[in-house]
C-alpha cells in the first residue's frame, strides 16, 4: 500500500505528469494550498458534461458518469471559495443554456398571467435546467430531472457553496439524504400525485453534486447519516488548518487564452458517447480493492472497509472522466491519480468522522480520534499473540476478533507462524511494502 491513512497528515497527491493536463489547467487559477484538496472536487464537475456514455465496471455493471458527488472540508476563511470560481469556468456553457431556458419559462409565465379565466392557458415549456439554483424544491427537483431525461438523458449539476443549503433542498435534510443516495446509485425517484396541478413523473435521476463546509457544519449535517450509506457515497476532500503565514491566497486570472484551453477539453466530455472499456483502469481497481482489503484486515475496521467499496467507485468514474479528457488514452500518472483518491477521500472520512463511526457519538466538535490504526505496524517484527492481544485492549477492541485476525495476516503473506516458538514474524514483503 503506498499511503499510510493512520497518520494526521494527508496523503501526498503524486505529480501530475501525462494525461492530466486539463487537471493543470484548472489548478493553475487557484491558489497552492488549495490544490490538492480541489482536485477530487473537479470530477463531479466535469463528469456532468458527459451524457450518453457508459463505462463498464470490474462487477461487469455499465455505470454513467452521474451520481458524484464530493464534499470540500475546511476552516471558515480556508479558501473554499475558490472552487466557486473553478465551477462557474466549468459551467460557462451550462449558463449560457439556463439563461435560454429561463426565458421561455419567464414568457410562458407572463402569458399566464394575461389569459383570463374562461381562455385557454399555454401548455408549460419543455425547459431543462443543466445547473439550477441551490434553492429547489421537491417537485422542481424531479420536474426538471424529467426534463433532463427527456431532452437528451441529460446530467444536471448542483453546487451548495454551504451545506446548509443542501437542507433546503427537496423538502429537508430527510428527504435530501435519501435523493443523495438514490442519485448515486441512479435510482428512479418520482411522485405520484392525486391532482394535476401535483408534479407526477418517475424519472432515472441524473445529477452530479458538490457541496463546501467547515468541520463542524459537516460533522452536523452528517452525524445521522454516517450509517444509512450517505456518508459513503460523498466524497471528501479535507483541508487541515495551515499555519499563520500572513499572506494573502492568490487566484488566476482567467484569461481568454485560459478559457480557450479549457474548453478544447470540454468538447471531448460532451462529444463523448458509447459504451467503453478502460481495461487498465479496472486492472487498477481490481487491485486497490484488494489493497483495501488488505488495510481493513490491519486495521481491524468494517466500517472502513465499507467505506472503501465506494471510495473505490467514485474514484474509478473520476479515472473515466481523465480517460475522456485525454483523448480516450490512458497514463500511468492518472492511475496514480485515481489510487491518491481512494486513499485521499477515506483519509478525509477516518480525519472528520473517527470518533463518530467508532463511538456511535453524534456530536458536532471537531474530532479527536484520527484514523484507523495499522496495529501490524505497532507491533515489533517478531511477536506473540498476548502482545496483539494487549494492543487490542489498548485500542479499545476486544479479544475474540485476534485468532481470526491473525489468521488473516498470514493468508495475506503479512506475517509467518512458528509453531516452535508460537512467535509470529513480519514477512520481507510486509516490511518492505511499509518502509520498514
Amino acid at each position: 500500500m503506498k499511503y499510510d491513512i493512520s497518520k494526521d497528515s494527508e496523503p501526498q497527491m503524486p505529480t501530475l505528469k501525462n494525461g492530466t493536463e486539463c487537471i493543470k489547467i484548472l489548478l493553475s487559477q487557484v491558489s497552492k494550498d488549495m490544490r490538492e484538496p480541489l482536485v477530487p472536487m473537479l470530477f463531479p464537475v466535469l463528469g456532468a458534461h458527459m451524457s450518453g456514455s457508459e463505462f463498464l465496471y470490474p462487477d461487469l455493471s455499465w455505470k454513467e458518469p452521474c451520481g458524484q458527488m464530493a464534499n470540500l472540508v475546511a476552516e471558515s476563511g480556508g479558501n473554499k471559495g475558490h472552487f466557486s470560481n473553478l465551477v462557474e469556468a466549468i459551467c460557462r456553457d451550462f449558463r449560457h443554456h439556463d439563461e435560454e431556458e429561463l426565458k421561455k419559462l419567464v414568457e410562458w409565465q407572463k402569458q399566464m398571467k394575461t389569459k383570463s379565466a374562461n381562455k385557454e392557458k399555454p401548455a408549460r415549456p419543455d425547459v431543462a435546467f443543466w445547473f439550477p439554483p441551490s434553492d429547489v424544491t421537491s417537485a422542481a427537483f424531479l420536474q426538471n430531472a424529467m426534463a433532463c431525461e427527456a431532452l437528451g438523458e441529460r446530467t444536471q449539476y448542483l453546487n451548495m457553496p454551504e451545506v446548509e443549503m443542501a437542507d433546503r433542498m427537496c423538502g429537508g435534510h430527510k428527504q435530501i439524504s435519501q435523493m443523495l443516495r438514490n442519485i448515486y446509485d441512479r435510482q428512479r425517484a418520482g411522485a405520484l400525485r392525486a391532482t394535476a396541478d401535483g408534479i407526477t413523473g418517475n424519472p432515472i435521476l441524473r445529477a452530479n453534486f458538490t457541496i463546501s463546509s467547515t468541520p463542524f457544519a459537516t460533522r452536523k449535517f452528517y452525524r445521522n447519516d454516517l450509517f444509512n450509506g450517505t456518508f459513503g457515497r460523498m466524497v471528501f476532500s479535507y483541508k487541515p488548518r495551515t499555519s499563520r503565514d500572513g499572506r494573502i491566497p492568490r487566484q488566476g486570472k482567467y484569461t481568454t487564452e485560459f478559457y480557450e484551453k479549457l474548453d478544447e477539453f470540454l468538447v471531448r466530455l460532451d462529444s463523448c458517447k458509447g459504451r467503453f472499456l478502460i481495461s487498465p483502469l479496472n486492472k487498477l481497481t481490481d487491485s486497490l480493492a484488494a489493497d483495501m482489503a488488505t488495510l481493513a484486515d490491519l486495521t481491524d475496521d468494517d466500517i472502513l472497509w465499507d467505506a472503501s467499496k465506494r471510495a473505490l467507485v467514485s474514484a474509478w468514474k473520476a479515472g473515466c472522466v481523465m480517460w475522456v479528457l485525454n483523448k480516450q488514452i490512458w497514463t500511468k500518472s492518472m492511475g496514480e491519480i485515481v489510487e491518491w483518491l481512494v486513499y485521499h477521500d477515506i483519509w478525509s472520512k477516518m480525519q472528520l468522522f473517527a470518533d463518530l463511526l467508532r463511538e456511535g457519538d453524534t456530536s458536532t466538535t471537531e474530532s479527536q480520534h484520527r484514523g484507523p490504526k495499522n496495529m501490524l505496524n505497532d507491533l515489533p517484527d517478531t511477536f506473540s499473540q498476548a502482545q496483539l492481544e494487549a494492543l487490542r485492549m489498548q485500542l479499545g477492541k476486544n479479544k475474540d476478533g485476534v485468532r481470526n485476525q491473525l489468521n488473516q495476516w498470514v493468508f495475506r503473506n503479512l506475517i509467518t507462524y512458528n509453531p516452535q516458538t508460537a512467535l509470529y514474524t513480519k514477512t520481507d514483503q510486509y516490511l518492505k511494502g511499509n518502509n520498514n
